[in-house]
């Protein structure tokens, strides 16, 4: 009997072996899908980031090439409308040298020029500081010289020798004044 013990016990334990091989079979064949799956994951995320990196480059060029232009043709606009200024003043000159021009003509021509090229400072946000009567501002004028004057308020803008300029609210030349002492 215990032969039997012996050989049931041998089948038992290689029906177990069997089991465990088979079972660790199933297991190997597992890992290795998860294996795969996780290689074809690797492979889809590196060539996501290659191709991102190939954008942002790109990105990165293009936008450095955009902003090269807006430097270099920032002016474009402005220098277009300052052009019908000076066509203006060509044909003024043109004007004034004929043998027919009066004195009065080539002045109303010179106001106009004048008014043209104003507007086209103003369309460009470019402002006149003309701040004649004003208080004294020293961020905005500069007093050349001072006067006394009993019947004026003192540390007021009596003569405005050249008009300031601001730029979008920014100060580009400040007003040369006369100030009352």
């Amino acid at each position: 009997m215990t032969k039997k013990k012996e050989q049931k016990s041998q089948k038992d334990t290689t029906s177990e072996v069997n089991e465990e091989v088979l079972s660790g079979s199933e297991e190997l064949e597992d890992l290795k899908s998860q294996l795969e799956e996780a290689q074809h994951s690797v492979k889809e995320n590196w060539d996501k980031l290659l191709r991102s990196q190939a954008e942002m480059e790109n990105l990165k060029r293009r936008t450095s090439k955009d902003l090269e232009n807006a430097h270099k043709y920032a002016l474009d606009g402005f220098v277009k409308a300052l052009l019908e200024v000076r066509d203006s003043l060509s044909m003024g000159l043109k004007s004034a040298s004929d043998e027919n021009a009066t004195l009065e003509d080539t002045i109303t021509g010179l106001e106009l020029t004048n008014k043209v090229f104003n507007s086209t400072l103003e369309k460009f946000g470019v402002e006149t500081l003309d701040p004649k009567d004003e208080k004294f501002n020293p961020e905005l004028h500069e007093a050349v010289t001072m006067v006394p004057m009993p019947d004026k308020d003192s540390n007021t803008v009596l003569e405005v020798i050249q008009v300031g300029f601001t730029l979008n609210g920014r100060l580009v030349r400040p007003a040369m004044v006369i100030v009352v002492q």
